[in-house]
């Protein structure tokens, strides 16, 4: 394939610059050894690197949720527990004292209640043995009316008995929850980050006792430029650098509603897909690399190819007949360890990127570069 070197002037120029630095092929007949990369296509996808930090999913501060001294507290600063793990006891022996109270009065209802039904069976007997008289002589209204009233009272009895077993009841299962949340238990895994109390300190329900941090269930957190946001939906997946890591994919999991006015930004929350054995600290920074748009395919060719003369831009192409040929082009963005080719060269054409400095137009080359030249021959970037 032929192709233009660039206009009429940039031709006349690329010819004066050969014919100045370079020999004519016919001065140089041997054969050099090259090495060789292809021009290729390949997706190009732009990102700008936007400040986030790691954050945990689950944290925040235990609290007691009974009144009372501290005896004792199990647990210190960068402690790891686990779900249920007891931290501290708050007073276990008052709330089983008042446990054991709470027992008493709800078995003495139990009591009452079972002697208002004992008087209340008895009211109906005596009800019915009246109501069985009532064509005989020894019938009398009066004694029916008392017995109905007293049916009546007993039953009001029995209701007030059982309504006293239920509050006692209810009563009895708060201080049992009591006497279990004198202990306060670790609500899921996690690590210790501070503790707010001593032993001997007297407590109120709510009071903060630790610190909790579950720093192995946590997501990326960044306040991602409000332009930005529509490109991100729930499962899009980026990338994400450490400082000092190697990257890996995250996916968006969830996008704030409300913007920040001050900085027009909005928060964005991501899933990291960590290698196993990946470990990151609760605020650890990362840059999340943000896609400025949609990727598209470009022609690249490695940056070693690519010789710079007079402000043209050319790379040596090897010919089918083995032999090199300059050809002046045009180059766009750079990614990676590659150039975007705007003109001059077409994908799966093979570019010198090692031995190309020390080429005449047209030389022999042979692809391999020998041991003992590899360390003179290199090029430019």
């Amino acid at each position: 394939m032929k192709y233009n070197l660039v206009a009429t002037a940039q031709h006349g120029l690329l010819t004066a610059l050969l014919a100045l630095f370079f020999i004519s092929p016919a001065h140089s007949q041997q054969s050099a050894p090259v090495e060789v990369d292809l021009v290729v296509t390949e997706p190009l996808s732009q990102t700008q690197p936007v400040l986030g930090r790691f954050v945990a999913r689950q944290s925040g501060t235990v609290a007691s949720r009974v009144a009372g001294a501290v005896t004792d507290i199990l647990v210190d600063v960068g402690d790891r527990v686990t779900k249920g793990q007891v931290l501290a006891v708050v007073d276990l022996q008052k709330m089983t004292l008042l446990r054991d109270a709470a027992a008493a009065t709800a078995n003495h209802a139990i009591a009452e209640e079972q002697a208002a039904i004992a008087r209340l069976t008895r009211r109906q007997n005596e009800l019915s043995r009246i109501e069985g008289i009532t064509e005989s002589a020894a019938y009398s209204v009066a004694r029916h009316e008392d017995a109905i009233q007293n049916e009546a009272e007993a039953e009001a009895f029995r209701a007030a008995a059982a309504a006293k077993v239920a509050t006692t009841q209810a009563l009895l299962m708060l201080a049992e929850g009591d006497r279990l949340n004198s202990k306060i238990r670790a609500p899921y895994d996690g690590l210790i980050a501070a503790r707010h109390t001593e032993i001997g300190s007297y407590l109120q329900a709510g009071s903060g006792v630790v610190d909790l941090v579950n720093d192995r269930n946590i997501e990326i957190e960044v306040y991602v430029p409000s332009n930005r946001v529509a490109g991100l939906n729930p499962g899009t997946v980026i990338q994400v650098r450490p400082v000092g890591g190697s990257e890996f994919s995250a996916v968006v999991r969830g996008i704030g509603a409300e913007e920040n006015a001050t900085s027009r930004t909005r928060l964005v929350r991501f899933t990291p897909q960590l290698e196993e054995g990946a470990s990151f600290g609760v605020g650890e920074a990362v840059d999340a690399l943000l896609p400025l748009g949609v990727p598209r395919q470009i022609i690249t060719v490695h940056k070693d190819a690519i010789l710079k003369m007079q402000g043209l831009t050319m790379a040596y192409v090897v010919a089918e007949d083995n032999t090199a040929q300059i050809r002046s082009i045009e180059l766009g963005d750079a990614t990676a360890a590659r150039f975007e080719v705007l003109s001059g060269l077409s994908p799966g054409e093979p570019v010198v990127i090692r031995g190309n400095e020390r080429l005449r137009p047209g030389q022999s080359v042979r692809i391999g570069i020998e041991e003992t030249n590899s360390e003179e021959a290199g090029g430019n970037e």
